[in-house]
């Protein structure tokens, strides 16, 4: 399977970034261990803190690959473009979140992207990525 991670604004920071909430991991490194567990799947991660760069990796894979999973960090509560382009895609597509959004402040309990996702992880820490390459593992055929 073809299955592309998407992270969006400060995740390029993890690991040195607000430690208590999104851990002490460099999200480079975890995707090297992720291709280790997980080899028998190809494996591609962009990230960009720009909405429109976004929305283009999404347009670019959206018809070719078998899944993304986006982590859209703060757009994920403000961008009707994010939801739109993964409307306007093909693509599978699972929500994802380091942190628990409904644990934080009331203004991250509202996801503008779910309803274009075949589901959503949140508050699993980096594992939550793994366990949404499981998901299409396990269901690609559906």
């Amino acid at each position: 399977m073809k299955i592309q991670i998407i992270n969006g604004p400060n995740l390029n920071l993890l690991g040195v970034r607000e430690e208590s909430i999104y851990g002490s991991r460099d999200f480079n490194n975890y995707f090297e261990e992720l291709q280790k567990r997980f080899p028998a799947n190809e494996l591609h991660y962009y990230q960009s803190n720009i909405e429109g760069e976004l929305i283009n990796k999404i347009h670019e894979v959206g018809f070719s690959f078998d899944g993304i999973i986006l982590n859209a960090g703060a757009y994920t509560h403000t961008s009707v473009a994010l939801h739109d382009a993964l409307g306007a895609v093909k693509i599978k597509t699972i929500e994802v979140h380091i942190s628990n959004i409904y644990a934080r402040e009331e203004y991250r309990h509202k996801s503008l992207i779910t309803s274009k996702c075949i589901g959503l992880l949140s508050g699993f820490g980096l594992e939550g990525y793994a366990m949404a390459i499981e998901y299409f593992e396990r269901y690609k055929n559906l």
